[in-house]
């Protein structure tokens, strides 16, 4: 099965708990991230992405960095200001507020799931897509 990413909203199942989830696909939401946002409930996921700045943000945020099978590569905690070099393995970017994503469980090497309205799964050959989405929405 390979997912097709969609903006929109979703929830992340991280190890430690559930979290309400915003999905950025599109160029413009990429884009857009959390600039302009005094803190985040919850996480943005940008996909695809491999990398990600703070500059002209407001506040310091946790990144994590995750592979094609939302597999966690690395995390990091980012103060504004600051342009992370691209990671060459990953596939998406996870953003939260500082000190979020120890609570949640995320560390490297943690799995992650996606559930909810933000892509559709269609089958691929290739075999590498992304782990399943669960139920499908509505």
């Amino acid at each position: 099965m390979r997912r097709h990413w969609q903006d929109g909203e979703a929830t992340l199942h991280a190890p430690a708990a559930e979290v309400p989830l915003r999905i950025a696909a599109s160029y413009r939401a990429r884009t857009r991230g959390l600039l302009g946002v005094d803190g985040v409930a919850g996480a943005l996921l940008l996909t695809p992405a491999s990398s990600v700045h703070t500059v002209r943000m407001r506040f310091a945020i946790d990144v994590a960095y995750l592979d094609r099978r939302l597999r966690v590569l690395a995390v990091r905690t980012m103060p504004p200001g600051r342009v992370g070099r691209p990671r060459l393995r990953a596939r998406h970017v996870l953003e939260a507020q500082a000190g979020a994503m120890a609570s949640w469980g995320v560390v490297r090497g943690a799995r992650l799931e996606v559930v909810g309205e933000g892509g559709r799964e269609e089958s691929g050959e290739d075999g590498g897509g992304l782990p399943p989405a669960g139920r499908p929405g509505p």
